[in-house]
C-alpha cells in the first residue's frame, strides 16, 4: 500500500465508510483493516498529534484522518463518554444526522464536533473538526418510520478527523451552486423599483412644467429607424422649437 502511485488518495464516501469499512470491523471480517484505519482511542490524544498516527492511505494526507475509536468503559455501562483531551475537549456541534446508502437506505449516525483548547465553558473554539460514523445493527430497508427502531451497534465507531478550511474538500463533493442551478432557476435581474420609476416620472414632470413657464414649446419627435416597431423609450428626444 505503501508503494501506490503519485496521485493516488484515500477518499472513501460516507456510504463506503459505514457499509464497508466499519461494518467489516465490527463483524471481524477483514484481518488487515487496520492498515487502512487503524484503532485509536482519540479521546486520549490531542487532534494534531492523530495524523501521526494515521493508517498507511493517510500518512501524508494534509486534509483527513480516518480512526476506528473503541467503545470507552463507562460508555458500556450506560454513562456518557468522556470527550476530553489533556489540552481541550471535543464538544458536539449541531444535531446528530442519518447517513444513507444510494438506494436511499439509512447505513448509520454521523455527528460532528469541533475541538475546544482550554476547559469548558471558556476554551477556545479551533479549526480542528470530526465526524463520528455508527453503524446500525442492520441497515433499515426503508426511509420511511417503522415499529421497529434500529439499534446502534457501540463496539466501535469511525471518526474522521478534519482541519476547517476556507475551501471546498475533495471529500466533501458537493457541487456548487453555480453548476446545480438551471437557467430557469436562476434569479431574474434586478428591475426597478414602483419607488424609482415614480421618482423619474416626477423628474420628468418637472423639467417639462419649467420649459412651459420659459414660454417653449415642446414636441416630441421620434427619430427615423429602419423598422419603427424596434424602437425603444430611450429612442425619443425631447426638441425644443423657439
Amino acid at each position: 500500500m505503501s508503494n501506490l502511485a503519485p496521485g493516488y488518495r484515500f477518499y472513501p464516501t460516507e456510504e463506503e465508510l459505514l457499509s464497508f469499512y466499519l461494518q467489516n470491523k465490527l463483524n471481524n471480517r477483514r484481518e488487515d483493516m487496520e492498515r487502512v484505519i487503524p484503532v485509536a482511542d482519540v479521546y486520549c490524544f490531542e487532534p494534531w498529534q492523530l495524523p501521526q498516527i494515521s493508517g498507511e492511505p493517510c500518512n501524508r494526507d494534509s486534509e483527513q484522518w480516518f480512526f476506528f475509536c473503541p467503545r470507552q468503559e463507562r460508555e458500556a455501562h450506560g454513562g456518557r463518554p468522556t470527550r476530553t483531551t489533556p489540552s481541550g475537549y471535543w464538544k458536539a456541534t449541531g444535531s446528530p444526522s442519518l447517513v444513507y446508502s444510494s438506494t436511499n437506505h439509512v447505513l448509520g449516525m454521523k455527528k460532528t464536533m469541533v475541538f475546544y483548547q482550554g476547559r469548558a465553558p471558556t476554551g477556545t473554539k479551533t479549526k480542528w473538526k470530526m465526524n463520528e460514523y455508527r453503524a446500525y445493527e442492520q441497515e433499515a430497508t426503508t426511509t420511511t418510520l417503522s415499529t421497529a427502531i434500529p439499534k446502534l451497534r457501540g463496539e466501535f465507531s469511525l471518526c474522521r478527523v478534519y482541519t476547517r478550511s476556507g475551501c471546498v474538500r475533495s471529500f466533501d463533493r458537493r457541487p456548487s451552486v453555480a453548476v446545480t442551478a438551471s437557467e430557469g432557476q436562476r434569479m431574474p435581474e434586478a428591475l426597478p423599483s414602483n419607488e424609482t420609476r415614480g421618482v423619474a416620472k416626477r423628474a420628468r414632470s418637472e423639467g417639462s412644467s419649467s420649459h412651459n413657464d420659459n414660454d417653449r414649446h415642446l414636441s416630441m419627435h421620434r427619430r427615423r429607424t429602419i423598422d419603427p416597431k424596434e424602437m425603444e423609450d430611450d429612442d425619443w428626444d425631447l426638441v425644443d422649437l423657439i
